[in-house]
């Protein structure tokens, strides 16, 4: 860009100091020169020029300034960018003869041959703009030389010449330079281009990518204009897609040898599948490519090369077959191919372009100057008479098959034509200018047309519609082109979709069934750094690669991922848990102990057990209620704590099945008040056995009068009275209720009691635990009793084991999880249950049962006679 600036620079200075010395010299403005170029002319009141790229200039001539500089000779001649000047020279020739458009006015065109070359470009455009008359009036009234200029197709071309005649508004409309600087309104205000920006090519080629899933692809560009800031556009629009550039190299302006063998390694060591490539001369590179045998990539190509047949050839279809490009859309103009075959030379020498076209195509030579050919110097080449017959020729000149740059010459000439044509029939007083003021069209000025090509409309016989935004850029549409193998092993261009910028978003279209894959297994191939990380797992990039590079890391627990290549893992709601794959969030399995679980059905077995083993005793002593072994140390205690330990036994029912809250407020009081009684009335019995005791001796002989039936069953009642008052307290002021408990597993909802008040809980278990303290101590005291009435011994191992369940239960308790905690409390209550059962009963039941001689007072009284 600094190298344009200094261009610009330059050229502004040398046409200032030219005007100020004409002004000074002389009282006519003269050129200061005279460039020779090769052009086509055709005079008219309003003058269209037009830049094209008919020659190449390969030598430039020395520059020594020893002498005056020789204009240098440009070479070769390309047939299909002839046939686009001539679509220019048709589409005027057309709007002559149409009626509608621009009636009564006849247009003229001035086309100069750019060679390829800036410089000589810029000679032609100053040409174009300046005129090439030897001297005019200074007043400079009437139409300028040109009313705008069709071209320049090259994008660095159009920049320079652009940056000078933007300054003077003079309207340039490029068919084929599409580089997407030119579209800074800034830089260039009054350059228009029938052909999309760059931009949008760069936006079509990524969703090509995009459909094929292509993320990882090499990037090759020419050093240019167009290729570097093709190369920039592309590299951000990758970005935006979520893709990587595997390499990105700039091929040489000279295809250094060396450079293009380093650029072929480089494709060859890729792991990229897919080379996206932004130039117009891939020719070396290709050719060192074969060399190296580097196949088996998909080539993606710019519209400058998509259509090229110079790589359309059998060398190149191992390497090339399978193409995908895009190319400018394809148009049909009516009458072209007859006018190109009618085309006949002139001896005006501004014609010059047509009888080199003419001697190229014919291999003759005109007489130069009125001398006759001297036919050794041009070595068998035959005189050319003009009459030769062009419909015995096929060449890319009269190709109208694939009409793509003409049909955009076409519409540029048209765009012209349009805003000349609106700007005549601009009324006074309803003009766009100052004061509602019309262009005079006897002094046009070049900036008041550019504001009606701004705002032309039109739509083209072939049924396109044209038009340009604000910043001068067409409609962008594209042809998506696929090389296919012809039988002669060359290649052949099918057109397999299209691609457009419409008002509702960017639309591709393909007819995948149509498409040529030049791979063994007819698919498309996969270019991708790394594998795509499926739903459950999570994208990770490795360390010093780009983005597309990760590993696949596995979502964590109660974390999920439910897309492709997802970022990251998203936490499951709380009531939620990841499914196995961790590819969705799943409600979370509600654990509790239920009827339904077999340590639910066994707990349940148990409690049911111990029930029916209380009733069996109950009905044992009331069958043999008037026995002596019933009867000794009240028989009543003895039926209540049967009725207490079934209590005990079914409150276990409480704490199995869904939590709810009725069952969460009975279970633990049922199950306090149960142990309290059972408590209570060994506690009782104990204080029996020693108040009897105590009246055997003479000493005691009152013990018991203070201790009769009434007052043990006040002693129970008020035991009990005071745990039904702590029960009481506790569920009025904290009742415990049914809660999802997330903390003991997290891929689980436990659903528990929640205690509500720790302080109730703690003083329910202390007051059970204060009880059964004092009857161990008491029956501890009583165990030295004599043995056939002293039932202490019996309560003393009762009460040993309710101690050690109840004390192993806490630690328990507190390490078991969830449901396990349910268990361990039912556990603790069937264990001691059954340990009060058995100890206190089991040797009664049997003497009861088994040895019913044992069953007498006698027999119990005597070991107690016995020790008296």
């Amino acid at each position: 860009m600094l190298c344009e600036m200094w261009i610009t620079l330059n050229i502004c200075l040398y046409m200032y100091f030219n005007h100020i010395s004409g002004v000074f010299t002389s009282e006519s403005c003269q050129l200061q020169g005279c460039f020779k170029l090769n052009g086509m002319y055709q005079d008219g009141e309003f003058i269209i020029g037009g830049l094209f790229e008919v020659q190449n200039l390969k030598v430039f001539p020395e520059l020594s300034f020893t002498n005056e500089p020789e204009l240098p000779q440009c070479e070769e001649f390309y047939m299909a960018s002839f046939q686009q000047a001539l679509t220019m020279v048709f589409a005027i020739n057309e709007i002559n003869s149409n009626s509608k458009l621009l009636p009564n006015i006849t247009l003229g065109y001035q086309i100069y041959d750019n060679c390829l070359r800036l410089g000589v470009a810029f000679r032609a455009a100053m040409s174009l703009v300046s005129g090439t008359e030897e001297s005019s009036n200074l007043s400079c009234t009437g139409p300028p030389p040109v009313i705008g200029i069709v071209g320049d197709p090259g994008s660095t071309q159009s920049i320079t010449i652009s940056s000078v005649l933007g300054l003077y508004r003079v309207p340039m409309v490029s068919y084929y330079a599409t580089c997407s600087c030119l579209s800074d309104r800034k830089k260039y205000p009054s350059f228009f281009r029938t052909i999309p920006s760059d931009a949008f090519q760069v936006r079509a080629m990524v969703q090509i990518l995009r459909h094929f899933g292509w993320t990882w692809v090499g990037l090759l560009y020419s050093n240019d204009d167009y290729g570097i800031y093709a190369a920039q556009s592309f590299q951000q629009e990758m970005q935006i897609l979520g893709g990587c550039v595997a390499f990105s190299e700039m091929l040489p302006y000279d295809n250094n040898g060396r450079d293009i063998q380093r650029i072929a390694g480089v494709i060859q060591k890729s792991t990229a599948k897919v080379v996206v490539a932004f130039s117009t001369d891939l020719a070396s590179l290709m050719d060192e490519l074969l060399l190296q045998n580097v196949t088996g990539k998909q080539w993606i190509a710019s519209e400058a090369w998509t259509t090229t047949p110079v790589l359309q050839t059998p060398q190149y279809l191992p390497l090339l077959g399978g193409t995908l490009g895009i190319a400018i859309r394809r148009g049909q103009i009516q009458g072209l191919y007859e006018f190109l075959k009618n085309l006949r030379p002139d001896k005006n020498p501004k014609n010059s372009t047509i009888r080199i076209f003419w001697e190229t195509m014919f291999g003759c030579k005109f007489e130069v100057g009125g001398k006759k050919v001297d036919e050794q110097q041009e070595r068998g080449r035959n005189k050319c008479s003009g009459q030769e017959d062009l419909n015995n020729s096929e060449t890319a000149y009269t190709d109208v098959s694939e009409l793509r740059a003409s049909y955009n010459v076409y519409k540029a000439v048209y765009a012209l034509a349009h805003a000349l044509h609106d700007l005549v029939k601009c009324e006074e007083g309803k003009g766009p200018f100052t004061g509602n003021s019309c262009a005079d069209i006897s002094n046009l000025k070049p900036w008041q047309l550019v504001h009606y090509i701004q705002n032309v409309k039109f739509t083209t016989g072939f049924g396109d519609h044209v038009s340009f935004d604000e910043n001068g850029d067409a409609l962008a549409i594209y042809d998506v082109m696929n090389w296919h193998p012809r039988s002669d092993g060359s290649i052949i261009v099918h057109v397999v979709g299209v691609y457009e910028e419409a008002i509702l978003g960017k639309v591709l279209t393909l007819d995948e069934d149509a498409l040529f894959w030049n791979f063994e297994t007819k698919k498309p191939p996969d270019s991708v750094c790394s594998e795509s990380c499926p739903p459950g797992t999570r994208r990770a990039r490795k360390k010093g690669l780009p983005v597309c590079c990760f590993d696949c890391l596995p979502c964590g627990d109660g974390e999920i991922s439910n897309t492709t290549d997802s970022p990251e893992c998203f936490i499951c709601p709380e009531d939620f848990w990841s499914s196995p794959e961790n590819d969705r969030c799943v409600p979370k399995e509600m654990e509790f102990l239920s009827y339904d679980d077999p340590l639910g059905i066994s707990l349940t077995t148990a409690s049911l057990l111990g029930t029916c083993f209380c009733v069996l005793v109950l009905v044992i002593f009331a069958y043999h209620h008037n026995t002596p072994v019933v009867r000794a140390n009240n028989s009543e205690l003895s039926f209540l704590l049967l009725v207490s330990l079934k209590f005990c036994f079914l409150c276990v029912l409480l704490f199995i099945g869904r939590p709810r809250l009725w069952t969460c407020q009975l279970r633990h009081a049922v199950f306090g008040i149960s142990f309290v009684l059972c408590i209570s009335s060994i506690l009782v019995k104990t204080m029996v056995v020693i108040a009897v005791f105590k009246t055997s001796r003479p000493e005691g002989k009152t013990s018991i009068k203070w201790f009769g039936s009434a007052q043990q069953r006040g002693t129970v009642i008020a035991l009990t009275s005071a745990q039904v008052a702590i029960c009481t307290v506790w569920l009025s002021s904290a009742s415990p209720t049914p809660h999802k408990n997330n903390q003991y597993i997290h891929s689980k909802i436990v659903y528990e009691c929640a205690i509500g008040s720790v302080a109730g809980f703690s003083l329910l278990l202390g007051y059970i635990g204060l009880l059964a303290a004092v009857s161990f101590l008491l029956a501890f005291m009583a165990r030295k009793l004599p043995d056939n009435f002293n039932e202490a011994k019996f309560i003393t191992f009762s009460m040993l084991i309710f101690c050690a369940v109840w004390i192993a239960f806490v630690p328990a308790y507190a390490s078991s999880p969830g449901k396990y905690a349910v268990a361990v409390e039912i556990f603790a209550i069937l264990a001691s249950s059954f340990g009060l059962l058995a100890a206190i009963f089991a040797p009664k039941c049997y003497i009861i049962i088994l040895h019913p001689e044992r069953n007498t007072k006698k027999a119990i009284m005597g070991r107690s006679t016995q020790n008296k």
